[in-house]
């Protein structure tokens, strides 16, 4: 688990899974896929939206053209602002 931004508006925390050895039918050990996620939080209504799959795949884009262009700190919130749609969940401490 990396953060990747903290602001007083939002977190995002990139979520990468220790690969583990399932084990197969015949008792073998087999490597599972391995899947990655991004939680972003909103500090404001309280609730959080986890992407996996082709949404983390957008997102991680995103995250590689934010590196290569350096945003300011405003269009990193008009971005994750627009993830707030997809904020269902109410944040639960665990």
């Amino acid at each position: 688990m990396n953060m990747l931004y903290d602001s007083d508006s939002f977190v995002v925390v990139h979520m990468q899974p220790v690969a583990d050895l399932g084990t197969a039918e015949d008792g073998s050990q087999q490597p599972q896929l391995a899947r990655h996620g991004f939680e972003i939080v909103d500090k404001r209504s309280g609730k959080e939206v986890y992407l996996d799959g082709s949404w983390a795949e957008m997102f991680q884009q995103q995250i590689l053209a934010w590196q290569r262009n350096a945003p300011t700190e405003q269009e990193v919130e008009n971005t994750l602002d627009g993830y707030v749609g997809l904020a269902q969940n109410p944040v639960v401490i665990h």
